[in-house]
């Protein structure tokens, strides 16, 4: 899939289901039933407003520390998605792929995973990556691990970021976190080097395309220089993406 030279890669961090949830009274499973729907309006909604990639952190290796029926709802949700979106996904031209390990995942979402992204392998106008049992950590190790030596840095960078996820992706552009928490969680590390960073008290269930549209566009008055200087002729200090040592198409 070819990724557009002004397109953006945007990489959300869905926080706040739970709280959501608590703070109507509802069980956390409910919280997460309303994140899906989120989930829906800003596949629909990314295109439009520019992002050519959609990384969505989904479940991380470490919320496998969560009791065990959340953990299965969350799967659940996980599966019935899939089966759901895959047709409507193909319809708009999103072609989904999950990142992360599959190997501890229940069959039957290894199956709608797989059918998902052969139903959706067409779609161009949208690469939506969906991370599930991720780790940046994990990924990095297992990616090194696959790689022979290489005397060039930017041949090993782009080797590595071909191990770790595919098909590959161009870095981040834009990283988004709701629900008021401000870190990273172990989540695209490699790719989020120069990623701008946007942090919103917004819990995901109440997140909605315009705060999305808000985020992209204060993204775009930035001034981002990748360690050069603004206006010195580099063609760097603009507020969209730069090319980077990773590979940006596939």
């Amino acid at each position: 899939m070819k990724h557009p030279s002004n397109s953006l890669h945007a990489a959300l961090i869905m926080d706040g289901n739970g709280r959501w949830a608590t703070a109507q009274g509802l069980a956390r499973t409910a919280g997460h039933r309303a994140g899906v729907e989120t989930v829906r309006r800003i596949v629909e909604a990314a295109p439009e407003l520019g992002v050519g990639t959609l990384t969505l952190y989904a479940f991380s290796s470490d919320n496998w520390k969560r009791p065990w029926t959340e953990v299965a709802a969350l799967m659940a949700l996980l599966r019935r998605y899939l089966r759901a979106e895959a047709p409507k996904l193909k319809r708009e031209g999103v072609r989904l792929c999950v990142i992360g390990r599959r190997d501890r995942l229940p069959g039957a979402v290894r199956a709608a995973i797989a059918r998902a992204e052969w139903e959706t392998r067409g779609g161009q106008r949208l690469a939506l990556r969906i991370a599930v049992d991720y780790s940046a950590r994990d990924a990095l190790c297992r990616a090194a691990g696959r790689l022979r030596p290489d005397p060039t840095r930017d041949a090993f960078a782009g080797a590595l970021a071909e191990a770790m996820h595919s098909p590959a992706a161009p870095d981040v552009d834009l990283l988004l976190r709701t629900g008021g928490e401000q870190r990273l969680s172990d989540f695209l590390l490699w790719e989020c080097a120069y990623a701008e960073l946007v942090f919103t008290p917004t819990l995901w269930p109440d997140f909605t395309a315009a705060d999305l549209g808000a985020a992209v566009a204060d993204f775009r008055r930035r001034d981002r220089r990748f360690g050069g200087l603004s206006g010195d002729g580099s063609g760097l200090g603009t507020a969209c993406c730069a090319p980077t040592g990773a590979v940006s198409e596939d």
